[in-house]
């Protein structure tokens, strides 16, 4: 009997087929750890644990990967509201997450990644897009992802470029107003890294792209997530990852 699960991209029921026979690859799009988890985040733990425990009980192999990101804009406020240091928030958060997941009694995935960790994966993933011309660095080292140049962009979420709203970073220097940030150049009191374009932070959407890619390769299963990732996240996470790679994300 074929495992039939509903594929946002196509918006039909589809028939599970593996890309490497017996075994799965999955990645789970995690919380950003700057509060509580709530009871959204419940159901799309307890979902992807019954999708995992059904492909073990059919006998299947499962890679697992469901990440942290622990570092974004949300993180950087909270953490300035309450006199924490962006890390010493993601700890407490990533604890307080751990303990919900025990309660429910979820299978640990097979990786955990933090987003901070994989860093040098998204600069190169960044350098990648640069060097294609899909992507342009701007005068306060912030680079964007350029969406017109992805024709296919809209196809997850079946929108049309131009009925869509402009991408929330506002940057007279950008080239086009949906045009999303990649790398986001240094602003006070921020945590930052240092890149070719200087020093700043990833965007909330490279993170993903880079850690699916280096636990899963590409393209992968399955990638699931709360269905208001849908839009602009895993839309983004395909321009990236299939502008990069020329193959398809999952």
């Amino acid at each position: 009997m074929a495992i039939v699960l509903t594929n946002t991209l196509s918006g039909r029921k589809e028939a599970l087929r593996p890309r490497r026979a017996g075994h799965v690859r999955l990645y789970w799009c995690g919380v950003t750890v700057y509060s509580r988890a709530h009871v959204g985040h419940a159901r799309f733990l307890v979902t992807a644990d019954v999708l995992v425990r059904y492909l073990l009980a059919r006998g299947l192999g499962v890679t697992f990967v469901r990440n942290f990101t622990d570092i974004d804009d949300k993180m950087i406020r909270r953490a300035a509201e309450e006199g924490l240091t962006v890390p010493a928030l993601a700890e407490r958060e990533i604890a307080a997450f751990n303990d919900d997941v025990r309660r429910l009694n979820c299978l640990p995935p097979t990786h955990e990644p933090r987003a901070t960790a994989h860093v040098p994966l998204m600069i190169a993933l960044v350098e990648q897009l640069v060097a294609k011309g899909l992507a342009y660095p701007v005068p306060d080292g912030s680079v964007y992802f350029r969406v017109r140049r992805f024709p296919a962009y809209g196809k997850l979420s079946h929108r049309r470029l131009d009925d869509m709203e402009a991408g929330e970073e506002i940057d007279a220097a950008k080239e086009d107003p949906h045009d999303f940030a990649l790398w986001k150049g240094a602003k006070p009191g921020e945590p930052t890294w240092s890149s070719p374009w200087g020093p700043g932070r990833p965007g909330w959407h490279l993170e993903c792209s880079a850690m699916s890619a280096h636990y899963l390769g590409q393209p992968f299963d399955i990638h699931g997530g709360g269905s208001d990732l849908v839009f602009p996240h895993h839309e983004n996470e395909i321009a990236q990852s299939e502008g990069a790679a020329g193959a398809p994300l999952a």
